[in-house]
């Protein structure tokens, strides 16, 4: 059976598409060309008809001629996986927008200051947000493996994405959170203060995330128990739940336990940068989750207890 053919035209009347949109659609590679007559006029098939009806489709929902034009190597699932993910993207980037703004008229007239929350938040979307924290984990973690998968495990929870409609706060939170983030010298002091740990620790094997957290998580939890109990960290009944911590933090940071350890601990505790407190607290400002956070409640007794206990 031969295989029926149409002119542009023909082609036109039946998809409802004008001649010039499929002109131009033949012309920008979205719709192939597959044959011509001997008077080289194009020549079209059911196929073509077809595709037609896809590529009005997908521009009807926003898909660039770009990703259309990929078909050929992407099955159609793929493509619109991907224009989801960007409408996504889109999406976040309107309503954080449309914060911003609310949040800016609702505070009266528009001061020098909110225009540059305007300007700064409105730059800033999800790729600028992974580059920051890209430079961010190479500056601090200076090339040593173990460092750097520390931080990688920390990554998401750096910065956190903003609520849908954040408060004022959260946006100025948000805001100092980047600042801080991209602080060459806030960098620089995090990367010289672990130094000697964290090449130590990749001495010994390296960083084990699963070990560090389960860790972390019993102490924190004893802690928390003690403080609950009322045990006031320069209290008697504070040296066993130390004596326990700090067996737990011989996993974390290397033992044996001893006075030299833990006098090792309390000089970490002491040349801790009020910064990195900072960043967290920011941190669980735009979450809207309380403050202070339970790994800081525990390790600020912790820090006390050390220094009351230890010689």
């Amino acid at each position: 059976m031969a295989r029926e053919t149409y002119t542009i035209g023909r082609l036109a009347a039946l998809s409802g598409i004008p001649v010039k949109t499929i002109r131009f659609y033949s012309d920008a590679g979205v719709l192939p060309e597959r044959d011509r007559t001997s008077g080289g006029y194009r020549v079209y098939g059911e196929e073509d008809l077809a595709r037609l009806e896809l590529i009005r489709a997908l521009r009807d929902i926003g898909v660039g001629l770009a990703v259309i034009r990929s078909l050929g190597e992407r099955d159609l699932r793929e493509v619109l996986e991907l224009h989801l993910r960007t409408v996504e993207t889109q999406l976040k980037g309107l309503q954080r927008t449309r914060a911003i703004l609310r949040a800016t008229l609702e505070r009266g007239e528009p001061s020098e200051t909110d225009l540059r929350r305007l300007n700064t938040l409105g730059r800033l979307g999800a790729a600028e947000r992974d580059a920051l924290l890209d430079t961010f984990v190479a500056e601090v973690g200076g090339g040593v493996p173990a460092r750097e998968r520390w931080l990688t495990c920390l990554r998401e929870a750096m910065v956190p994405d903003l609520p849908a409609e954040p408060t004022v706060e959260q946006l100025d939170a948000w805001l100092e959170l980047v600042e801080l983030l991209a602080d060459e010298d806030y960098q620089a002091t995090l990367r010289t203060r672990s130094d000697e740990y964290w090449r130590e620790r990749e001495a010994d094997g390296g960083y084990d995330p699963a070990v560090w957290q389960k860790a972390d998580q019993e102490l924190v939890e004893m802690v928390l128990a003690a403080v609950a109990a009322g045990v006031a960290p320069d209290s008697a009944a504070a040296r066993p739940v130390l004596d326990r911590a700090a067996g737990l933090l011989t996993e974390m940071h290397g033992g044996p336990d001893g006075p030299e350890f833990r006098r090792t601990l309390l000089r970490g505790y002491e040349q801790h940068d009020p910064r990195a407190t900072r960043q967290w607290q920011l941190a669980a400002i735009i979450r809207g989750d309380p403050w202070p956070h339970p790994q800081t409640a525990a390790h600020t007794w912790l820090e006390q207890a050390l220094r009351a206990h230890t010689m």
